[in-house]
């Protein structure tokens, strides 16, 4: 049985879920123009995550499989994550108006982030129990929030320098984006994971 530190190390550096598995591309490329839209969306994630995968957890563990409803797991999990994601939508709206207008389309686009899901699915390909599964989705989420915060403060940076016309955008966006992935290959080894 892996270590609990293991287990966070591996899904927030070794194994990041943007930077090494290419989830969740949508929100870090399309939130992350400024560090405010990028701390918000990343905290809005990490709730969703972190919430979701802990009631998938409890209902794919204490219903469907013992029921033999497995294959009823991806209709269960995304509208498990649905309800969460209007939840937050909710909240933001009411008690934050700025950056519900500042996440924009992205907002809504959590319930369809292939990083939730595919959260809840490693969760069971992992066969990891209740305590490993929130510390594997912390680390998942919290690795998501460096990624974003990093990708922000280096568009924050990119924006005041002289790209070619052709590059500005999402062009030089991807551009470090894969940087920031190559920089992250060489986490891969650490702790024999």
């Amino acid at each position: 049985m892996q270590s609990l530190f293991l287990i966070f190390i591996s899904a927030f550096l070794v194994n990041n879920i943007v930077l090494m598995r290419f989830l969740g591309l949508c929100p870090w490329i399309g939130a992350s123009n400024r560090l405010s839209s990028a701390i918000g969306m990343s905290v809005s994630v990490i709730f969703v995550m972190f919430f979701s995968s802990s009631v998938t957890w409890i209902v794919y563990n204490f219903l469907l499989l013992p029921m033999g409803l497995v294959y009823l797991r991806t209709m269960v999990f995304v509208l498990v994550i649905g309800v969460l994601v209007q939840l937050v939508e909710l909240f933001l709206k009411k008690r934050r108006p700025s950056l519900y207008k500042a996440l924009g389309i992205y907002l809504p686009l959590i319930a369809t982030n292939c990083i939730i899901l595919g959260v809840a699915f490693l969760i069971i390909d992992y066969n990891y129990n209740f305590i490993q599964s929130l510390v594997f989705t912390l680390g998942v989420s919290l690795g998501f929030m460096l990624a974003m915060i990093m990708l922000s403060s280096v568009r924050e940076r990119i924006d005041n320098a002289d790209i070619p016309p052709s590059l500005r955008g999402a062009p030089i966006a991807f551009i470090t984006a894969s940087l920031m992935s190559l920089a992250f290959l060489g986490f891969k080894g650490l702790f024999g994971l």
